[in-house]
C-alpha cells in the first residue's frame, strides 16, 4: 500500500467517522413541542422551565405554541377525534375541567404518568383531577383559587379600603360597585355574557356543582344552585360591569384602567402585573359570599390546568422526563414563576419557600401570597365530571333573560332540561 493510498483510506475513515457522530448527535437531539394559551402565563412559565431544562440537557429544544383558549381545545379535539397523530404536539396543556372528558373520550391518546412523576408530593384534589383506573396522566400545574382583584386607587377615590372588602356578600358587592362609578366613573368589573365563569366562582364557593359525584344533575331542586343563580342574575342586572365580548376586550377592560377590577382565579396575576405603570394601585380581597347559604365561603377555584404528554409523541421520553425534574421537583422554579406571573403551583414542598411568605409591592405590600396559600386551603372540593362545558353552555343560553329580569325557576327548569338533553 503506498503511502498516499494510506492517508486515503485514513482520511476517508475519518470522514465516516465524522458522519457517523454527526448522525448520532443528530439523533440524539430532540425539539419537544408544547401547546398552551395565556402568553403571559402559561406560556412564560413554560418558556422559564424550558430554559432550565434546557441548561441542563443542551440537546432538547422547546417549541413552545401560544393559542387562544377556544382555538387550542378546538384543534385538539379534532386532532384526536380524526385518529390521525400527525401535528400533535408532544406536551399540552388542559384545563381541570375538561380533564375526565378528554381521558375518557380518547382512551390512550395520552401517556400515563404514573411511577415517573412523584404525586405524593402535589396536591390531591389535582392529582385526582387527572385519575382514571387507577393510572394518572397529568402534570399538575395551577390552582385557580379566585380572588376579587380591584384598583385600590379607584376605590380609595370612593372611600373604600381593603377593610371594607372583607367579609362581604354578593349584594353588597354590588352595592360598592354603584357607588365606585357614581364618585369615579369606572364600572367595578368586566363581564363577557358568553362565559359562566362567574358563576362557577358562586357554585364552588358553597360547595355545589352542576352534577352530583355519579354524573347526574344537581340543578333542579339545589338549594345553592338556585342561591348561586339568582346571585348571578343580581350581578347581570345591577348594571356595575362593563359589558365585553372575548378574552382580549375581557381582560383590556381593566389591565387599561376602564374598570375597577375582576373578580378571577390566581392566573391572572401575570396578566395584571404586566402594566408597570400601575404598581402600587392594585389589591386583592377574598370574594364575595353567598348571603345565607349553609356552607357557603369567602374562596373558590376558576380554572386551573395541567400538562399532558401525548402517548404518540416520539420525543415522550424527553417531554415525561423534563415534566417530572422541573414541574414535578424544581422549588426554587416555582419560586420564579410565583413572583414573576403569579403562578400558584400545586407543588406542596414549593410553599415552604420564601415568595409565598413574602409582600408584593405592586398589590400595595399586601402578602397576597399568603393570602392566595390561605384562601386555597378553604377551596369547597368538588367533582367536575365530564360535561361542564354542556352546563355551561345551558346556563349561557339563559343568561339574556336572566339580565332582563327573567324567573330564576324558569331559567333553572330550561337549564336543567338542556343539560339532561346534551348528556343522556
Amino acid at each position: 500500500m503506498t503511502t498516499t493510498a494510506s492517508r486515503w483510506r485514513r482520511s476517508l475513515g475519518l470522514a465516516i467517522a465524522g458522519v457517523s457522530m454527526l448522525a448520532v448527535s443528530a439523533a440524539a437531539a430532540a425539539e419537544v413541542t408544547v401547546w398552551c394559551w395565556d402568553p403571559n402565563f402559561n406560556g412564560a412559565t413554560m418558556k422559564e422551565a424550558a430554559a432550565r431544562y434546557t441548561a441542563a440537557h443542551p440537546d432538547v429544544t422547546f417549541n413552545i405554541v401560544d393559542f387562544a383558549k377556544a382555538d387550542l381545545e378546538q384543534k385538539l379535539q379534532a386532532q384526536l377525534a380524526s385518529g390521525t397523530t400527525e401535528g400533535l404536539p408532544d406536551i399540552v396543556l388542559i384545563e381541570d375541567y375538561g380533564a375526565q372528558k378528554y381521558l375518557q373520550s380518547f382512551p390512550g391518546a395520552f401517556e400515563p404518568l404514573t411511577g415517573k412523576v412523584d404525586y405524593t408530593g402535589f396536591a390531591p384534589y389535582k392529582v385526582e383531577l387527572a385519575t382514571l383506573n387507577g393510572q394518572t396522566y397529568s402534570l399538575p400545574f395551577d390552582s385557580g383559587v379566585t380572588g376579587f382583584f380591584y384598583r385600590s386607587d379607584y376605590l380609595k377615590d370612593a372611600g373604600y379600603d381593603d377593610a371594607a372588602l372583607q367579609d362581604i356578600t354578593w349584594d353588597k358587592f354590588i352595592e360598592i360597585g354603584k357607588d365606585v362609578e357614581a364618585k369615579t366613573g369606572h364600572k367595578l368589573i368586566s363581564l363577557d355574557l358568553n362565559d359562566a365563569g362567574l358563576l362557577r366562582i358562586m357554585l364552588q364557593s358553597a360547595g355545589a356543582w352542576y352534577f352530583t359525584p355519579d354524573g347526574q344533575s344537581a340543578i333542579a331542586g339545589n338549594a345553592k344552585f338556585k342561591a348561586a343563580l339568582t346571585n348571578f342574575a343580581h350581578v347581570l342586572q345591577s348594571g356595575v360591569y362593563k359589558q365585553v365580548a372575548g378574552w382580549n376586550d375581557y381582560t383590556g377592560a381593566f389591565t387599561s384602567g376602564e374598570v375597577s377590577g375582576t373578580v378571577t382565579g390566581v392566573w391572572m396575576t401575570g396578566t395584571i402585573k404586566a402594566q408597570p405603570d400601575q404598581s402600587g394601585k392594585w389589591g386583592v380581597a377574598p370574594i364575595p359570599k353567598l348571603d345565607g347559604v349553609e356552607g357557603a365561603t369567602h374562596a373558590s377555584n376558576l380554572g386551573g390546568s395541567s400538562w399532558y404528554v401525548i402517548a404518540s409523541s416520539a420525543e415522550k421520553a424527553e417531554a415525561t422526563d423534563f415534566l417530572a425534574t422541573v414541574w414535578g421537583k424544581d422549588v426554587d422554579f416555582y419560586q420564579k414563576i410565583l413572583i414573576n406571573q403569579g403562578a400558584l403551583g400545586s407543588l406542596l414542598a414549593a410553599r415552604e419557600g420564601e415568595a409565598f411568605k413574602a409582600s408584593d409591592a405592586f398589590f400595595g405590600g399586601q402578602a397576597v401570597w399568603q393570602n392566595f396559600s390561605d384562601w386555597l386551603a378553604a377551596i369547597p372540593g368538588v367533582n367536575y365530571g365530564i360535561f361542564t362545558n354542556e352546563a355551561d353552555a345551558a346556563v349561557i343560553a339563559q343568561i339574556p333573560a336572566l339580565k332582563d329580569g327573567g324567573d330564576i325557576d324558569a331559567a333553572i327548569a330550561a337549564i336543567d332540561a338542556q343539560v339532561k338533553q346534551q348528556t343522556q
